[in-house]
């Protein structure tokens, strides 16, 4: 029986995500119809059967995935059928492969190839030899290749030479052999990275895989990138491979393929064939489709990583709607200095030379101090580049002198900001700024609002992930944008305040058409209703679907404008408002009588009741941010530089990246110490972002400080991470430090294969 793709499609899917097939059918109908995750997994519940954005993201990747290798599987049908060569039992064994590796394990022989040593020794008649040997096990191979001694094979080795690259072409185009060889490779393949001979010097930086060995299967994706990347930059190289025993277990399956039974001629020639047929043909291809797995399966985590990074860093607390100076710290070039007023629009900046070469520090306090005054300032950025902390030494001394309420300092990432200062985006809005001033100004506004801000940068470039480089960069790319396209949604935007690059990540609009809402903005005034958007141009009533219920208007004429409810709900919402006998605003103030409503009163045949449990929810708390409060982590005032760290001092710092071997801390002194996995809790802990994530404010303690090597090890854990050392950090002026998005100073680690299996590699 023929099975329909479409429906074993969605049934792996289903399987994958822990869900039903009819809940993927719906939700796949939903996204062919131009219908993004968000809109779905916000307002299409009832569709859907309540599948979140995590599931339909990995949906929406592997039926990308599915369709094309059934497209695959079609293509391998028909080809082979239109060979002539098509039976039941291969038409069966397509239709069941399960992935692409076993599909093209089955097409294998069918394949069109270029003339191989086995066509060429069957050209010269050598085939009937290697059925001889094959078919009858008394037949002495060197006696029966001298038949075949002709023209053009010139002696019996050449002979036994071409049946034998006969027999091997056949046991690598056997589908099922090739399958058990991968199978038994996964599960007893050791990864293994040599030093190269007068390269430890040179290579110093990836010592920890100079003599390294360790399980294919179970290798972490970060030391497998680490091996990999040591193997490009030519300082070690990478094997994959069984021990000595395994290697002879697979033989032993290859000889098994080929019925060795006995220890006559036939036989003890073949066990040759065998032994020569893993070491040439089977083990090598197996090991590059390992190193290919391998590679995929290290990408893929490393993506992961990075997606999780970028999503604590987006949804980070934003400080709030208030004016703010941010201070791009420089030494010889000076500190650009950038005012922002509460809706972040530039209001005055300067620059300033605290330090060498003209320590003008008694001016630049003079300017900062009266630029704070001037504007009301309530926060002030820094930057957490060169200069930083003392940069914020000086603010300290400025903020000395200014009465209460003084500003309150934060320690702010630069990470992308210089990205943004350069970029068309930046010239078009301050197109008569100086681009480090345009720099101060980013790094103002990622305190108020890190999510308004990362936006206009590359996600790429904001830079918490691991090895990022290394992977694949269109993958990379594809699934940072889709966090940013989540974590957008998630928030909500203000219709009237934000900016086209938000704005283009709003489910259902494009950059252009997020572009012509600012210009309609800009040439008609703030929408009052979330119906304006109708007359903007290009925006229609698809569009308008799915993204009305994430823009928020919060002065709209209707109050439901500034809330997550959808428009189209809209009358289901005023039924729950009028059945508490209040209107929406006095709701607002008191949201008490909806804990008296039923969702089940106001379920119909349109909305359903994971949609009116949504509709009270927001009616208790209209345009609610899930984002966390605001907090900042505080730096201790004289641990400003590695050389300060000693072993068993307390300090507090902010995470900055979470990797999958454990966390970077920003402890104030331009070096991200690293917690290892094992010393982030008390407790065994498998993946660091079951503990923490990018931009926690955390307790930590110093485990040991490598200067040379500007390494810093850390522990969470409460026994002290074997070190009982408890000295406290200086009990000085201590100094705040906002949620930091810095990369970390990681030293990368990485491994190497052999030049020639690189150029297999690249030729494959």
């Amino acid at each position: 029986m023929t099975i329909d793709p479409a429906r074993r499609i969605n049934q792996t899917i289903a399987t994958e995500i822990g869900a039903r097939a009819d809940q993927v059918n719906a939700a796949v109908t939903l996204l062919d119809d131009g219908a993004t995750v968000p809109f779905v997994a916000r307002y299409r519940k009832e569709v859907t059967g309540g599948l979140d954005d995590t599931q339909l993201r990995t949906l929406n990747d592997r039926l990308t995935y599915l369709r094309d290798m059934e497209k695959r599987r079609v293509t391998i049908h028909d080809t082979i059928k239109d060979q002539g060569k098509l039976t039941d039992a291969l038409a069966k064994s397509i239709a069941g492969a399960v992935t692409k590796a076993e599909l093209e394990d089955i097409y294998l022989p069918y394949k069109p190839k270029r003339r191989t040593k086995a066509m060429i020794a069957r050209e010269n008649g050598l085939g009937p030899l290697a059925d001889l040997i094959l078919t009858d096990r008394t037949t002495d191979p060197e006696v029966a290749a001298k038949r075949f001694v002709g023209e053009a094979v010139t002696d019996e080795k050449a002979a036994l030479t071409g049946a034998r690259d006969i027999i091997i072409e056949g046991l690598a185009e056997n589908a099922q052999l090739v399958g058990r060889l991968r199978e038994f490779m996964h599960k007893n393949a050791f990864l293994s990275a040599r030093v190269i001979k007068g390269k430890e010097e040179k290579g110093a930086k990836f010592s920890d895989y100079f003599a390294h060995t360790e399980r294919w299967e179970t290798a972490p994706s970060h030391r497998a990138l680490a091996m990999l990347r040591a193997s490009k930059e030519g300082f070690v190289s990478v094997d994959i491979a069984p021990d000595e025993e395994g290697v002879e277990r697979a033989i032993a399956m290859v000889a098994a393929v080929l019925e060795i039974r006995g220890n006559g001629p036939a036989d003890t020639w073949l066990q040759g064939v065998a032994k020569w047929a893993w070491r040439v043909k089977l083990g090598m291809s197996l090991m590059m489709d390992l190193m290919t797995d391998l590679r995929r399966r290290a990408h893929d985590e490393a993506i992961n990583v990075f997606a999780r990074n970028l999503k604590d860093l987006l949804l980070a607390a934003p400080a709030g709607a208030r004016a703010t100076l941010g201070l791009d710290p420089g030494i010889r070039t000076g500190c650009k200095i950038a005012v922002v007023d509460a809706t972040g629009k530039l209001i005055d900046s300067a620059t300033v030379y605290p330090f060498q070469p003209k320590n003008d520090i008694r001016g630049a306090s003079a300017t900062i101090a009266d630029l704070i005054r001037k504007h009301g300032v309530d926060l002030i950025a820094i930057g957490n580049g060169t200069a930083s902390r003392e940069s914020e030494k000086l603010i300290a001394d400025i903020l000395r002198d200014i009465p209460t309420p003084k500003p309150t300092k934060v320690i702010v990432s630069e990470a992308g900001a210089s990205v943004y200062s350069a970029s068309e985006l930046a010239a078009r809005e301050f197109p008569d700024l100086d681009v480090s001033i345009r720099g101060a100004v980013s790094i103002a506004r990622r305190l108020q609002d890190p999510l308004a801000e990362l936006v206009k940068i590359e996600p790429k470039s904001i830079g918490v992930g691991q090895y990022q480089h290394d992977v694949d960069q269109t993958r990379l790319g594809n699934s940072l944008e889709a966090v940013v396209e989540d974590a957008v949604n998630a928030v909500g935007v203000d219709l009237n305040m934000a900016s086209a690059p938000l704005l283009s990540h709003v489910s259902g609009l494009t950059p252009a058409i997020a572009e012509l809402i600012v210009e309609h903005r800009d040439a008609n005034g703030a929408f009052v209703s979330r119906k304006e958007l109708l007359k903007v141009p290009r925006l229609g009533p698809r569009a308008f679907e799915q993204c009305a219920g994430f823009l928020r208007i919060s002065d709209a004429l209707d109050p439901l404008d500034a809330s997550a409810v959808h428009p189209e709900a809209y009358d289901v919402a005023r039924k729950i408002i009028k059945s508490c006998g209040r209107d929406l605003r006095s709701l607002m103030a008191d949201p008490s009588p909806l804990k008296s409503v039923s969702a089940q009163d106001f379920v119909d045949d349109t909305f359903g009741l994971p949609t009116v449990r949504d509709i009270l929810s927001e009616l208790e708390k209209p345009g609610r941010d899930p984002r966390p409060d605001f907090v900042t982590a505080t730096f201790a005032d004289g641990v400003d530089d590695i050389k300060d760290l000693t072993a068993g001092m307390l300090l507090e710092g902010t995470v900055t990246n979470v990797a999958a071997f454990g966390a970077f801390v920003d402890i104030g002194v331009h070096q991200d110490g690293l917690v290892h996995v094992s010393q982030l809790a008390d407790k065994f802990v498998k993946d660091p972002h079951e503990v923490v994530k990018a931009g926690d404010v955390v307790k930590v303690r110093v485990v040991d400080v490598d200067i040379p090597r500007k390494r810093i090890g850390l522990t969470m854990r409460k026994d002290g991470g074997g070190n009982r050392n408890d000295k406290p950090a200086p009990k000085q002026q201590r100094r705040s430090s906002g949620p930091t998005q810095a990369r970390p100073k990681q030293t990368s680690q990485t491994g190497g294969l052999g030049a020639a299996l690189l150029d297999a590699m690249k030729n494959k």
